[in-house]
Formats: C-alpha cells, structure tokens, sequence
C-alpha cells in the first residue's frame, strides 16, 4: 500500500539526505531553516510550507519533478486493507536509545492523514526530553507497563490499556516494566 503524500515527502527526504551524506545540521543551514525543523519534516512531526520544501529539495541538489517522481496519490480502489506483518516499514523518528518504530500503515482520510506504527521500548527506555507533535495521539499497550508524563501529569498504563491526547502538549513515554514493552500507536495529524 502506498503511504499518505506527506509522509513520502518526510520519507523521501530524510532518505536522500542519508544517501548523500548530509547531515540534518547540514541541511538545515543550506535551505536556511533550523536543524529541529528538518528533523521534525523527516520524522512527520510537521508539514513543511511550499517555500520551505521547495527550499529543501534544491538543497539537497534536485529538481522537483526528479524528487516527486515515485510520490503517488493512494488509490482509493479498495475499501479493505490487509498489512501483513513482514510489510510494516521500521523507521527512526529520532535516536533515543530503546526505541523501536515499524510504520503500520499511513492513509489519508477526509484530508487528515493517519499514520499507524508500532512502537517497541526496551526495558529501561525513556526520553531524556519532553517531545510535541502536530497531531492527536492515541496508544494502546499491547503488552509491558509504560508511564507517560503529559504536562507533569503522570500516567500509568499496562497491557490493554489505551490513552489518547492532543501531541502539541509535551510528553514522555517510558518503559517502568521489566520486560519490552509493545505500544500501538495511531497519529491523526492536524
């Protein structure tokens, strides 16, 4: 299945830049926006401008039609989805040590873009800061124990249970269990 467009272009980006051997500070000075912006285009916390985009493209030495060669609007076809297991993408939304992302599925519904991943946080694994994301959160532990800190409220959840809350307000999930912890996680971007 093909992703929602937004989360190729975050994709596309943070690929070629790998490729290329770019840093994200890198980029960052060359398409003149600061280096939390290019991290947050590339891990899907934010959609950049059109100018700001097309900033990043010429950065990384493309033209538009060689970068957006390969980003396809989803087809809308089929009512019914199936992801199997081994189809689901890992990818990292940025290094913290114990976490592990593998996107599920991302669509686009009514113009609001879905992403599903899976999250796994190894016994022990927390965030040294507190994270915002432009979209509302919603997790349900599959298995483990996890406290999640929302605006100094702290939040204790174990295997079946689910939380839901608006991203942009900072929060820190951490793994208290003594064994991996296993979060489903869906972002319904704004």
């Amino acid at each position: 299945m093909q992703e929602d467009i937004l989360i190729q272009i975050g994709n596309k980006i943070k690929e070629i830049r790998k490729a290329k051997g770019i840093t994200v500070q890198e980029l960052a000075s060359k398409a003149e926006v600061s280096k939390g912006l290019i991290s947050q285009i590339e891990n899907n916390r934010t959609i950049p401008s059109l100018l700001v985009l097309m900033n990043i493209i010429t950065s990384l030495d493309l033209d538009l039609n060689e970068f957006f060669k390969g980003i396809e609007q989803q087809s809308t076809a089929s009512q019914v989805i199936v992801k199997r297991s081994e189809e689901y993408y890992e990818f990292e939304k940025e290094k913290t040590k114990g976490f592990k992302y593998k996107r599920i599925m991302t669509r686009n519904l009514k113009n609001f873009p879905v992403d599903i991943v899976m999250l796994e946080l190894k016994p022990g694994a927390k965030r040294s800061n507190m994270v915002r994301t432009e979209a509302y959160e919603y997790k349900y532990i599959v298995q483990g124990t996890v406290e999640y800190l929302i605006n100094n409220e702290k939040h204790t959840l174990y295997a079946g249970d689910s939380i839901f809350f608006d991203g942009r307000q900072g929060h820190r999930p951490a793994n208290i269990g003594e064994d991996t912890a296993l979060i489903l996680v869906a972002y319904f971007f704004i």
